[in-house]
C-alpha cells in the first residue's frame, strides 16, 4: 500500500495554492515516496552513543541585548501592502471550512 497517493498530493497542492497537472501530481507522488524510503533507511542507522547535535561544526550563539527598538509607524508598515484595511494587512483566507 502506498504511503502517499495522488489525493494526498492534490490536497497539499490545493492548501499551498499550487496548480499541478496530472503528470506533475504523479511525479510528486514518486518523489515523496522516495523521500519516505530514505527516511526509512535512516531509521536503520545505529546512533547508539552518538551525541545529539544541531550542527556538524560547533557554532557560537550570537547574543544581542533584549531591548525594544524604535517603532515603525503603522501607515509606513502597511504602505507597500497589496491589500489593506486601515492599518491591517488583508490576506486570503486559507483555513478549511468544516464540512457539515
Amino acid at each position: 500500500m502506498a504511503r502517499v497517493d495522488r489525493s494526498d498530493v492534490e490536497r497539499v497542492a490545493a492548501l499551498a495554492r499550487l496548480e499541478l497537472g496530472a503528470a506533475e501530481a504523479q511525479e510528486m507522488v514518486r518523489h515523496l515516496e522516495a523521500v519516505l524510503d530514505y527516511v526509512e533507511t535512516l531509521r536503520d542507522v545505529d546512533t547508539e552513543g552518538v551525541e545529539a547535535t544541531s550542527h556538524v561544526i560547533p557554532l557560537e550563539t550570537p547574543f544581542r541585548a533584549d531591548r525594544a527598538d524604535t517603532r515603525i509607524e503603522p501607515e509606513r508598515a502597511v504602505a507597500g501592502a497589496p491589500s489593506r484595511d486601515g492599518f491591517a494587512f488583508v490576506v486570503p483566507k486559507v483555513l478549511e471550512e468544516d464540512e457539515a
